[in-house]
């Protein structure tokens, strides 16, 4: 097989999805971290819209999370997808599910005032109240079987372990089968190590230097 590189951003969501994955499959590979403030022109040239994550196999570059991985699953050992044609279709569906709530942490931390603050609580709290109905007994999203939606959802708890530091927002009360899920998920060796032992700091940081509500709460 050819040699895998991995084009990073230390706080890109998406990217730990990738990590994970290749964690779980226990796939070598190389880890490069860039800047995307200053993105440096042979990455403009791999990455047609200038995101990360990009999986470069040999010579050939793949953008796009969900693209990477779904190649993952196809070339490497160890599935995380369900065997199921219709499991797989359901846990590709909870895996864009997993991007839109990443979309709305997004805007929650970059909600310029009070108003617009809410309202991403608002729509966050719904949409985790969707994933507490469809959760079962854990401790992984499909039960005992670690899936590619717990890789979504790893990095999506990880952003939670930063508010929890400003205040409770209420997003995960009274959500007892999702936070079992997050603990588990957290104890997970792939999605520890996914970031590194700066990730909190970083993040802290990036969140503080915004102009939006949460800044100011943290301020």
């Amino acid at each position: 097989m050819p040699s895998l590189t991995l084009i990073s951003h230390p706080l890109c969501p998406y990217v730990q999805r990738a990590v994970i994955s290749l964690s779980e499959k226990a796939v070598p590979f190389k880890r490069i971290d860039i800047d995307l403030s200053q993105k440096p022109e042979w990455f403009q040239a791999i990455s047609p819209l200038g995101k990360t994550p990009v999986l470069k196999v040999g010579d050939h570059s793949i953008f796009e999370s969900a693209v990477i991985l779904e190649y993952l699953e196809e070339t490497e050992a160890n599935p995380l997808h369900p065997a199921d044609p219709l499991a797989r279709a359901d846990h590709r569906a909870w895996i864009e599910f997993g991007s839109a709530v990443l979309d709305d942490i997004a805007g929650f931390y970059s909600a310029p005032d009070e108003a617009a603050f809410k309202a991403r609580v608002v729509a966050l709290e719904a949409k985790f109240g969707r994933i507490e109905q469809r959760l079962d007994d854990g401790p992984f999203f499909d039960g005992d079987r670690f899936s590619l939606v717990d890789t979504v959802f790893g990095p999506v708890f990880r952003y939670f372990d930063v508010f929890d530091l400003v205040g409770d927002f209420g997003v995960l009360a009274d959500k007892p089968k999702t936070h079992g899920w997050r603990s588990a998920l957290a104890a997970r060796p792939s999605v520890a190590s996914a970031v590194g032992v700066d990730y909190n700091m970083r993040l802290e940081a990036f969140l503080r230097g915004r102009q939006s509500h949460l800044a100011r709460l943290m301020r």
